[in-house]
């Protein structure tokens, strides 16, 4: 019976390398739970509402609004995921979308010219529940020249809830929208929207420089961007709303958003699994074996752990073990004890030495004292034996002169 205090449960079965669905499922569950403890409290004590837009409607089970806060994937790996920036999303399909809502506004940025994708979105057989989202749809050339400032950029990062690129020209959009939408979550989607050349049912495989170049206008000798189908179009966006944006950076962490505090323990449980299943397979450099941990938060919570690794190294090889020389094993051992006794020996007579020294030098120092007070007598008799002759002398030739002078 797994304790209840575990972080989290190894698999009973099969490769380690996988995630266990119930410990997915704990987790989830948990969150949740904590997440809506803290947003009710948080409703109780505070002095004023909500700003509109903050909450959704009440469609919760017990019918109190319910803020929709964010769910993140967190991944740790044992070394660097990629050696560069990524500043292109990757796309990971998951089964409950993130931007389900009727209300979610969309902002569709296009190669030039915006008007054949205009009349795509306004064509009959593009579907209604897309169109009605797509509130926006600008070419590439009307937005260099319209949002030039700081300001007009954050104005336009409000005004919507997903971007949504061309990806012709997805890499030019770094410079032309800054880093006011590549430091948030908003970073521009990539769509393909471009008609595919095709010779004999395959496809055409262009230049990169080519692709990436900006399109002729039809005024200056060009044929323009040749876009695909209203219906093709339309399953192209649909892929991209219904798929986790990744995010990669020359770092052994990223955060990939899994779901919201709307969603069920089930549903997060699911998006769970199929992001992970997503990173090792085509992002995470050597799979799970690159993996360290995959933990789950809120936007305020604390990660609590799905999976951690049982080791810390990639690959066997990166594990150095000590070397020895290559010797018969009875002449390793013998080398071995004799440099075990000479060190023993070693640190039975370094006190003895030690005592041998000072024993030495206190002798020299008493010699030495011994030496100085004898000389220093010697000095002193010597003195004393110049004094007592010099004293009777002076004594009797002052008597002489003192009888002369009374005669």
């Amino acid at each position: 019976m797994v304790s209840s205090t575990a972080l989290t449960t190894k698999v009973t079965s099969g490769s380690p390398y996988q995630l266990e669905k119930t410990q997915v499922s704990r987790a989830s569950t948990a969150l949740l739970k904590h997440i809506k403890t803290k947003q009710d409290e948080k409703e109780k004590t505070a002095t004023k509402k909500t700003l509109i837009g903050d909450n959704d409607d009440s469609d919760a089970e017990d019918g109190s609004p319910l803020h929709n806060e964010a769910i993140w994937l967190v991944l740790t790996t044992k070394k660097h995921i990629v050696d560069k920036n990524r500043l292109k999303p990757g796309k990971i399909p998951i089964p409950h979308s993130l931007n389900a809502s009727p209300s979610l506004s969309v902002c569709l940025i296009t190669a030039d010219p915006q008007r054949s994708v205009k009349n795509i979105v306004a064509d009959p057989s593009f579907p209604a529940h897309l169109s009605s989202r797509i509130e926006r749809v600008i070419g590439y050339s009307k937005l260099k020249d319209r949002y030039k400032s700081f300001e007009s950029r954050r104005q336009l990062l409000a005004e919507h809830d997903v971007f949504l690129a061309d990806d012709r020209i997805i890499m030019r959009l770094v410079n032309t929208l800054g880093k006011v939408f590549y430091k948030s979550s908003k970073r521009p989607i990539p769509v393909r929207i471009a008609e595919i050349e095709k010779v004999d049912g395959k496809k055409v495989k262009k230049d990169p420089k080519v692709r990436n170049a900006p399109p002729k206008k039809k005024e200056d000798g060009g044929e323009g961007s040749a876009f695909a189908t209203p219906a093709i179009v339309a399953k192209e966006i649909e892929k991209a709303l219904n798929c986790a944006p990744v995010h990669l950076a020359p770092a052994t962490t990223a955060a990939i958003r899994v779901g919201s505090s709307k969603f069920s323990a089930q549903q997060v449980a699911e998006n769970v699994e199929a992001v992970v299943k997503g990173l090792t397979e085509k992002f995470v450099t050597k799979g799970w074996r690159n993996i360290k941990a995959l933990h789950i938060k809120g936007a305020n919570t604390m990660a609590m752990p799905i999976w951690l690794a049982s080791e810390l190294w990639v690959e066997d090889g990166d594990v150095v073990e000590e070397q020895e020389e290559a010797v018969p094993a009875v002449e390793a051992g013998k080398k071995r004890k004799q440099i075990a006794d000479a060190e023993e020996k070693a640190i039975e007579e370094a006190p003895k030495k030690n005592k041998k020294a000072k024993a030495a030098q206190d002798d020299e120092e008493a010699l030495s004292l011994a030496a100085r007070k004898e000389k220093l007598q010697k000095q002193k008799a010597k003195a004393l034996e110049d004094g007592a002759v010099a004293v009777p002398a002076t004594a009797t030739g002052a008597g002489k002169k003192k009888r002369k002078s009374t005669s």
